[in-house]
């Protein structure tokens, strides 16, 4: 393979890891979500078990993957790793990075909540919506950081 054809695959490998990122992000909340909108515990625990294993498939490989290969096509193309869309795309990142981990516990524990809730035909308790809560406000800013993180990755502002 030569250096042209493996940097375009590196590349290649960097877009679609990062459309899994971010479409397994806002798959999981739309659907959580909506369960959670529906109170419906049966409902609200196939799909918080769902989005638990899509997070350690999709989320925990590819949060991986995008610094290993953006920092490569950085060196290649030849960018700086002071310019500042990539020093924005850097925090941003390790901004979103820092919500997801809190986020993975939160949904293993709303998870089991609502598994517990389901199998006991009973209510999901309080501190499942708090934990909801925190949830979604954990997510927001992740949302918004993935956003500005792919304008950045392709207009590389000056």
């Amino acid at each position: 393979m030569n250096s042209a054809s493996s940097t375009a695959s590196i590349e290649w490998l960097h877009i679609l890891s990062s459309t899994f990122l971010f479409g397994t992000g806002i798959g999981s909340a739309f659907y959580m979500l909506f369960a959670n909108i529906s109170r419906d515990v049966r409902a609200i625990a196939v799909v918080s078990r769902i989005v638990v294993v899509a997070d350690w498939l999709f989320t925990a490989t590819t949060i991986i993957v995008q610094p290993l290969t953006g920092y490569y096509l950085v060196r290649i193309a030849g960018f700086s790793m002071s310019s500042r869309w990539l020093a924005w795309s850097i925090g941003l990142y390790v901004l979103a990075a820092a919500c997801w981990l809190p986020v993975v516990w939160l949904q293993m524990r709303l998870r089991d909540m609502a598994v517990q809730a389901a199998r006991d035909g009973s209510a999901l308790p309080p501190q499942y919506w708090r934990y909801f809560r925190l949830w979604i406000a954990l997510g927001i800013p992740a949302l918004f950081a993935f956003v500005a993180i792919f304008y950045l990755m392709v207009a590389k502002p000056a």
